[in-house]
């Protein structure tokens, strides 16, 4: 038997459907993601810790869920919304459907809804806070639920509580775990890192006990501003270690600097996202998943110089400072999900990285 769902926007509009997942009720801001693939790895990417995720592409669950493909330990989004959910995956890979790994989570998810339609709302609107619910309470009554502000500690809800080592035969890189996906860890075990990973709120004396050769600030959920330990602990490193931002640790980066960021009308989600490289002039194809970006403006009169910018709307993509070896993106050279165009970030990272240890070697004979 059909169970039905809905999805109500804190504008009133209201979407019927059948529900899947968990019966749960969940409150969340609604975004979307205009991916063809990767829904798993979107689930799982704890960049979407509080949300509501709507997919664009028609047909999401075909091939299942795979243990291999997660971005995190368990997903984090708060509901999942969808044009047709498969039922019946096929895929030799996979090992169960979106509506089990859902309901293991508690996490509700609405089909047979026009997604279309909700995403020129919030093209049009922006973000809207909304109400996934299979209740069949009045409308008003559930709208008064979206009044309470959404939260404001989702990195400190997806950070690692505790530091812990990935060990590896090469230089060792500190990652400062604001929600990080697998993507990254994977991306710096495959060039031999040896990597220490801590939590969002660690110190710059914690983090030199370590004794790394370079730091790299992951990727996470919510405003930039509402982790200030984070851009303390930045400012205090800045120029000690070669530093590597990604998505929210661009963020981080830019405010530690001196510059600021602003929320965006709805945000950039998905795999499929231009992004000019001022250097070598050209065009990358790249995976984004942001609700904020630094502001232009804000860079001038900071030591930081802005060395990518998105073509689809001419917002910030890549900073570099012009003292330091540090430099981030607000994009995944990671991916998963999305193409693998920017990896060679990685490789330039560890270029300043094998550059600082030569330095601090040839600084040690000469003591």
């Amino acid at each position: 038997m059909m169970t039905k769902a809905r999805l109500i926007l804190e504008d009133g509009t209201v979407f019927t459907g059948k529900s899947f997942g968990a019966t749960d009720e969940s409150v969340g801001e609604v975004v979307f993601n205009t991916g063809i693939t990767g829904y798993q790895e979107v689930l799982s990417d704890p960049s979407y810790c509080g949300q509501i995720v709507t997919m664009t592409y028609p047909l999401i669950g075909n091939y299942g869920i795979s243990r291999d493909d997660f971005e995190s330990i368990r997903p984090f989004v708060h509901g999942f919304v969808v044009r047709e959910h498969c039922e019946y995956p096929s895929n030799w890979r996979g090992e169960q459907t979106v509506d089990a790994l859902l309901k293991e989570y508690n996490i509700p998810g609405i089909s047979e809804i026009d997604t279309r339609k909700l995403t020129r709302i919030i093209r049009q609107h922006g973000t809207l806070k909304g109400i996934l619910t299979t209740s069949a309470g009045p409308v008003e009554e559930l709208l008064e639920k979206l009044k309470t502000p959404l939260m404001e500690d989702q990195v400190a809800r997806v950070s690692a509580k505790s530091m812990f080592a990935v060990p590896g035969r090469g230089p060792r890189v500190v990652l400062v775990d604001f929600g990080s996906k697998h993507g990254i860890l994977r991306e710096l075990t495959n060039r031999n890192c040896d990597v220490i990973v801590v939590p969002y709120n660690v110190t710059a004396d914690e983090i030199r006990r370590i004794r790394p050769d370079g730091i790299v600030l992951s990727n996470g959920p919510g405003d930039p501003k509402s982790v200030p330990e984070a851009i303390a602990m930045i400012q205090e490193l800045l120029g000690e270690y070669p530093m590597f931002g990604i998505c929210l640790g661009h963020q981080l980066f830019a405010l530690a600097c001196g510059a600021d960021t602003e929320k965006l009308k709805f945000g950039h989600r998905g795999g499929n996202h231009p992004v000019k490289e001022f250097e070598s002039g050209r065009t990358f194809i790249t995976s984004q998943n942001h609700g904020y970006t630094v502001t232009e403006s804000s860079v001038a009169g900071t030591e930081l110089s802005v060395s990518h910018i998105a073509l689809n709307d001419g917002t910030v993509e890549g900073l570099k400072h012009n003292i330091h070896p540090a430099f981030s993106v607000q994009y995944h050279p990671e991916a998963a999900p999305g193409p693998y165009d920017s990896g060679y970030l990685f490789d330039r990272f560890l270029a300043q990285v094998a550059l600082h240890v030569k330095g601090e070697k040839a600084n040690a004979a000469t003591r």
